[in-house]
């Protein structure tokens, strides 16, 4: 009886042990804080990523880090403009699909995949931010408004450590489009980072069409 307490007693530890163990490794995981933006106004518009990450500073050094977001249908990306950019070093994305109808109404579109490289912030060591043109689409009449509102969902953080030591026993890895752009040429890993909800000013309001406009876009499409 004695040996069956001393047994359970031991079992008991043993699970108190695992679980301090849990909690100090979940109070050490990494996370992130993410605010986004849509610049300007009107059809035309700049959508600004910011991401800090919860690490300390020089452990930040060496990281590529992306945004991988889901745009709507009523939102799209130029790729010649996009290429343009990616020309001069002013931006760097890729988009998925790379193939995109820059006519289409809202209605006849699809929603796009863009992962969005971000550069650090030379005003704070652990940030990074990137730009990246966006362009709203027309869509269907309403007959309670003559504007619709578009609104973007918060980014999926991506992080590539492969120079350094950077913990990553809680972050989940993840399957990337395009490769880290690091400074190794071996492979690596990618890891979506969770982050705290920010307030982000990333709705759009865009103007729906005239039924004219309806018959314009109909008459191109059959041309």
């Amino acid at each position: 009886m004695a040996a069956g307490r001393r047994r359970g007693e031991a079992l008991l530890r043993a699970g108190l042990a695992a679980l301090l163990c849990a909690l100090h490794v979940q109070a050490a995981c990494q996370d992130a804080t993410v605010t986004q933006e849509l610049l300007k106004e009107g059809f035309h518009r700049d959508l600004l990523v910011k991401v800090e990450l919860d690490v300390a500073e020089e452990d930040a050094a060496g990281c590529t880090v992306a945004a991988r977001t889901r745009l709507p249908a009523g939102i799209y990306v130029d790729p010649y403009e996009l290429a343009s950019l990616q020309q001069h070093n002013l931006t760097k994305a890729v988009l998925i699909p790379d193939v995109i109808d820059v006519e289409a109404p809202e209605y006849l579109a699809t929603d796009l995949l863009v992962l969005l490289y971000m550069e650090p912030d030379p005003r704070c060591s652990r940030c990074f931010r990137a730009a990246l043109p966006v362009h709203g689409r027309y869509h269907r009449p309403a007959e309670e408004s003559k504007e619709a509102l578009v609104v973007l969902k918060s980014p999926e953080v991506l992080v590539c450590c492969c120079d350094n030591r950077l913990r990553t026993e809680c972050w989940k890895p993840a399957e990337a489009e395009a490769p880290c752009s690091g400074k190794t040429s071996g492979p690596c890993q990618w890891y979506s980072v969770t982050h705290k909800p920010s307030d982000s000013r990333s709705r759009m309001q865009i103007w729906t069409l005239l039924p004219s406009d309806l018959l314009r876009i109909k008459k191109i499409r059959n041309d």
